[in-house]
């Protein structure tokens, strides 16, 4: 609830947006039933790029440092402790990894079409976005992207690519987008129905 909303307040506003909330939490639910979450534990497995990698978890009391490796469609997964933290933590180091070689590869590519280039690139965990171009064609994308199927990453670059030249959204910016990748809303579809599922 909004800081300032006083308590009494609270529950005629959950009443009033009642329909909204059951709209949304009901999407939620079956954006979820087609998307599989990860299952962080010996024998579940994780996305990457629309592939589902199968876990091997192997615990090795006293290991301080958490080591994974893709061993073609699995991932093994050292760690010093069963628990799903451990776990989940090599991962994501795993997958910010892996996210500056993937993105940094197709980044490349997108530039060198429209012969542009960029500034630099970082890899960050935002919460509520997916990737940005500064002015000075500094890019940031989200590791999380990898949870994805690999369109829509490839999406996302050719989004920031674009605003290399539009620095903003206006129509010349999604004329721009839509010569480039063809199938930019349906991508944005997914990400606005599947987003808030791509977190191990």
């Amino acid at each position: 609830m909004p800081r300032r909303l006083p308590e009494r307040d609270v529950e005629p506003f959950v009443e009033e947006k009642r329909a909204w909330i059951e709209r949304t939490l009901r999407k939620m639910r079956e954006a979820e039933a087609e998307f599989a979450p990860p299952l962080l534990e010996p024998g579940g497995d994780v996305p990457y790029l629309g592939e589902r990698l199968a876990l091997d978890v192997v615990v090795e009391p006293g290991r301080v440092r958490a080591h994974v490796a893709r061993r073609e469609s699995r991932l093994e997964v050292r760690v010093g402790s069963a628990g799903s933290g451990a776990i989940r933590d090599a991962l994501e180091r795993w997958y910010r990894r892996r996210a500056r070689v993937e993105v940094e590869q197709r980044l490349e590519e997108a530039t060198s079409r429209v012969d542009r280039s960029y500034a630099g690139l970082q890899i960050r965990g935002q919460r509520s976005r997916w990737a940005s171009c500064s002015s000075t064609g500094a890019m940031s994308f989200n590791w999380r992207l990898l949870l994805a199927p690999e369109e829509i990453l490839e999406y996302v670059v050719e989004h920031e690519v674009v605003h290399l030249d539009v620095h903003d959204h206006s129509g010349r910016f999604w004329d721009l987008l839509a010569s480039r990748s063809p199938d930019w809303e349906a991508h944005e579809r997914w990400l606005r129905r599947h987003g808030h599922s791509l977190r191990l």
